[in-house]
């Protein structure tokens, strides 16, 4: 039966962030679901993509799976009712989902057009997918593919000149509100990519004093030691709040790791200097109440929206070559999955008449009762090989067919006209 690429997700456009907050995989889970999807659920190569603006599962199943089998298992597996994810989950099958991954590499999918840390985080979700062994030759193939085209953007236009990011959103908001940021103290909460974007950031603008913890000692210490920044313990971390007037936090946290009583406590301390706090984290890592407190100003991801527009404006122009990239890259790995797509057709349509060959001689056993075992088994090669002369005109137009389209249109027709998508009366 045919193999089919398939996606179910929600992003930034589709859901709010308290939403994406109750979707998100961690590393574990993402685990654990590609094992459920494969044991339970009929797929049979998976790949959970989880950041902090979208979660999305590509998988391959086949043909006569359940429909919408990832659109049931989301809410079921992170335990939501799922009238509460209508009209925020998409789909997508083939064609659409190849384009969706590959605009999401490219960042062209992204909340900030050109994001930075999109392109490292497909890298990550594939690579750890591949090691589990949740992939197989068409995730392989289509993921790496869509990984080049990413590199290929990045690269070939002014999207990768000027990356964008969340992080540099969010200094760029906080030169706007403290203006010079050289008198001004900053403390980062995590390690991973985009603490290090932001960490890079405030350093190209002059900060005076720049800080990292991260509950992983190691990482932070490597981050300080290559950017020449300060490091920060944890547990130091409710005392030491009160010096930082920007608060970036970037942390992989089911629960938030900053309370209200710890901001309460550190504005106290700073006689309610004004503190800037910056929210990185999906599900968020500062509890939400803490911007009631005076002097407070606490920014999530979806409040970047102005800076976002901005962005946007001014590299939409890069855009059409971007996609013209994309739109190389793509027909080269549709015109992979199309040959194998033939090569799949031919095979099932073969299996399907050898199966009627079979039983047709089977049927007719008794008009062969007189003859020797010789005879009986030359018949029986002398059909199948007829057999093989009939099957190698498909073949052949299949292999020769002049684009990927043409191919894929051909395989339809083939599927249909013999109807192999459906069980065998056999």
């Amino acid at each position: 039966m045919r193999m089919r690429i398939v996606l179910a997700g929600l992003n930034h456009r589709t859901a709010s962030l308290a939403l994406r907050e109750r979707v998100a995989f961690s590393a574990e889970a993402a685990d654990r679901a590609s094992q459920e999807l494969r044991s339970h659920w009929q797929m049979e190569e998976v790949v959970v993509l989880s950041t902090c603006n979208r979660s999305e599962i590509y998988a391959v199943n086949r043909e006569g799976s359940e429909p919408g089998a990832i659109e049931a298992f989301l809410p079921q597996f992170h335990a939501i009712p799922r009238e509460q994810l209508n009209g925020s989950l998409y789909s997508r099958r083939d064609g659409e989902a190849i384009l969706h991954l590959f605009r999401v590499a490219a960042g062209l999918d992204s909340m900030l057009l050109g994001e930075a840390e999109i392109l490292g985080q497909v890298r990550e979700a594939y690579r750890r997918a591949a090691d589990s062994g949740a992939t197989g030759p068409i995730l392989n193939r289509l993921f790496q593919s869509a990984i080049e085209a990413g590199r290929r953007v990045r690269s070939e236009t002014e999207l990768g000149a000027r990356p964008m990011s969340a992080a540099s959103a969010g200094v760029r908001l906080a030169e706007r509100i403290f203006g010079n940021l050289e008198a001004h103290e900053s403390l980062i909460l995590g390690s991973g990519e985009m603490a290090e974007q932001a960490v890079e950031n405030f350093r190209q603008r002059g900060i005076k004093r720049l800080r990292i913890a991260s509950r992983t000692r190691d990482h932070a210490l490597s981050l300080a030691e290559r950017f020449g920044v300060e490091t920060l313990a944890w547990e130091e971390l409710p005392r030491e709040l009160a010096h930082a007037d920007i608060l970036v936090s970037s942390v992989s946290s089911p629960e938030p790791v900053i309370s209200h009583a710890m901001l309460a406590h550190a504005m106290a301390e700073r006689k309610n200097r004004s503190m800037l706090a910056i929210d990185l984290g999906v599900p968020r890592n500062i509890e939400s109440d803490a911007s009631s407190l005076y002097n407070f100003y606490l920014y999530h991801l979806d409040d970047l929206t102005e800076i976002v527009d901005q962005n946007r404006k001014a590299r939409e122009r890069e855009v059409p070559r971007a996609e013209a990239i994309l739109s190389a890259q793509i027909s080269k790995f549709e015109a992979w999955y199309a040959g194998r797509g033939a090569a799949g057709a031919v095979d099932d349509l073969r299996l399907r008449l050898d199966a009627r060959r079979r039983r047709m001689l089977e049927t007719h056993a008794h008009a062969f009762a007189h003859l020797g075992p010789e005879d009986r088994e030359k018949i029986d090669r002398l059909t199948a090989e007829l057999l093989e002369e009939l099957l190698k005109a498909p073949s052949s137009r299949l292999r020769h067919a002049r684009s990927w389209r043409e191919r894929v249109q051909q395989i339809e027709t083939l599927r249909g006209l013999f109807d192999l998508d459906s069980e065998d009366e056999s």
